[in-house]
């Protein structure tokens, strides 16, 4: 059996062709390494929660992804919110946060509650009404957020119930 060897700059590159493509901003042509005491606190919030940007448009140029970290107190519930069009993904790193939504495909809303624990993820599809909880008196929870837009997406409600439902 032969060893298939590359050559250092041959192989594969689907990322590379022939016709020069759309020019690359600053920002978009080199990695950029995001320490995690330089985390930016200056995004949407909800009450309850602190979060934090790392990866964001107006950090590193991303045109589709946000990226951070979200604290939640001890024995504190965030407000009922939703993330607009954003799809998101959660890492939890510590504690044992809890999240709240209502499941309605049975016909008769439900509240559900998710208890996670450090190494567990979350999807919470576009729009869905939910909120975290950290039931623990003593630890803050910390989860890793990516969002499939470029912004934190952050908006606030009066309750699970998504505001369309409520009115019907």
């Amino acid at each position: 059996m032969s060893e298939l060897l590359t050559a250092p700059g041959e192989g594969f590159h689907p990322h590379l062709h022939d016709a020069p493509g759309p020019p690359v901003t600053p920002l978009r042509s080199r990695l950029h390494h995001i320490r995690a005491d330089a985390l930016d606190g200056g995004t949407a919030q909800t009450g309850g929660m602190r979060r934090f940007a790392a990866v964001s448009g107006r950090a590193v140029g991303s045109e589709k992804l946000w990226m951070g970290q979200t604290h939640v107190a001890p024995s504190t519930s965030s407000s009922d919110h939703h993330h607009g069009e954003s799809e998101t993904a959660i890492y939890v790193v510590s504690g044992h946060p809890e999240f709240v939504f209502l499941d309605d495909s049975g016909g008769r809303p439900q509240e559900v509650r998710l208890r996670t624990s450090p190494g567990d993820y979350v999807f919470v599809p576009p729009f869905v009404p939910h909120r975290e909880e950290n039931p623990d008196p003593a630890d803050e929870a910390v989860v890793v957020i990516a969002r499939s837009t470029q912004e934190a997406i952050v908006v606030n409600l009066p309750g699970l119930y998504a505001l369309e439902a409520r009115e019907a």
